[in-house]
């Protein structure tokens, strides 16, 4: 497919992306279906290659049971070494101090060698410092500005749709995700199907992946719905793309590998078939607030369904497009073999206030199983 040929600027997917409405707080727009705008596919870097399970970092939190006993699951089912496992001692807290978040990285920084290109945390909480989200405030660097203005506009991302398999070495930096579930049995459930998805759909024949785009009545939360690619399936790629109205694909959708949609509660996610490696997200305020404080549905609520990678924002961002996930770079990146952690994070451009969570080394296109 011609979307995958060429390279983008980092910069142009951006702009593409501030097409959109302009952002504003959901509390503020009155609800309307927005009007189906001319789709087309939008091209995106070819990448080669992706990280691998001797490139990830562990970090365990010896102080939380979940931590410890989620971190040896993850050890054991990717078959990490002793030097891909760093046990730090923290509270557990939704949110963590501004000091004991200086001495984590630290940490992280003297203990993984240049080899470690990104981070499992194996935890819920904390899920944030400050306003910002604990994935990027780690993979990033603290934005001691950031709570003076959530709903501003932010600097892109480094590794907003890059290339680069190597992001440690390329760019400096380590992308990072929670391994974070309601409760450890799903935690460990997660952990496998991440395991499961690798290489499984690299083959074409057989299951033909269904990837649902949903255009809801929220108008806040809808505009990511410009974005949307066209419809229908795609032969070259063995996948089925569908732009449906709704909040959820339908009951029972079978072979579920990407749901995208735009509301502030959900239900019904569990009925899907969701395959090994899927990918689910709602833009929404506060989806990343793991604690369920803020009576919207969580990230937390699609790895119980059954997906294996989300996102979610920790506070405020107002509904810019650019603080969640591009609907054509995330599945451009993952259908390339890329893993969950690469394919997501490469998919937000401005990510200080969003929490990554999931098996980042999930990867169904994944070209060999490691």
């Amino acid at each position: 497919m011609s979307c995958l040929a060429g390279a983008v600027a980092s910069e142009a997917a951006a702009e593409q992306a501030s097409t959109a409405p302009q952002a504003r707080s959901a509390s503020d727009a009155a609800s309307s279906v927005t009007a189906a705008p001319q789709r087309r596919w939008l091209p995106a870097p070819r990448v080669n290659g992706r990280i691998m399970p001797s490139q990830i970092g562990l970090v365990i939190n010896v102080a939380d049971p979940y931590s410890v006993e989620v971190g040896e699951h993850y050890r054991q089912v990717h078959r990490l070494g002793d030097d891909q496992v760093l046990r730090v001692e923290l509270p557990v807290a939704s949110q963590l101090s501004v000091a004991d978040f200086e001495r984590l990285r630290a940490s992280i920084g003297d203990f993984f060698g240049d080899r470690i290109q990104a981070l499992a945390l194996a935890w819920v909480r904390p899920f944030a410092l400050e306003c910002q989200s604990i994935t990027a405030a780690l993979t990033l660097g603290r934005d001691a500005r950031l709570c003076t203005a959530t709903c501003a506009k932010q600097s892109l991302s480094p590794y907003f749709n890059s290339r680069s398999s190597l992001p440690w070495r390329d760019h400096g930096l380590r992308p990072s995700m929670l391994l974070a579930a309601s409760s450890v049995a799903q935690a460990r459930r997660l952990i496998d199907r991440g395991h499961a998805s690798v290489g499984r759909l690299a083959l074409r024949g057989g299951v033909v992946p269904s990837v649902h785009y949903m255009v809801t009545t929220d108008a806040a939360r809808n505009v990511r719905a410009s974005l949307f690619p066209p419809a229908g399936p795609l032969r070259s790629l063995g996948i089925e793309v569908k732009v449906e109205e709704g909040v959820l694909p339908a009951p029972g959708s079978t072979d579920v590998l990407l749901v995208q949609t735009g509301i502030a509660r959900f239900q019904g996610a569990e009925s899907l078939d969701w395959l090994p490696g899927a990918l689910a997200d709602h833009l929404t305020s506060f989806g990343g607030v793991l604690d369920r404080s803020a009576g919207q549905s969580t990230v937390l609520d699609w790895i119980d369904a059954g997906a294996t990678a989300s996102y979610g924002a920790v506070s405020e961002p107002c509904n810019h497009p650019q603080k969640f996930p591009h609907p054509q770079m995330l599945l451009l990146h993952y259908l390339q073999g890329s893993s969950a952690i690469e394919a997501y994070w490469k998919s937000v451009a401005w990510p200080r206030q969003g929490v990554f969570v999931g098996d980042p080394l999930a990867a169904p296109y994944a070209r060999m199983r490691p």
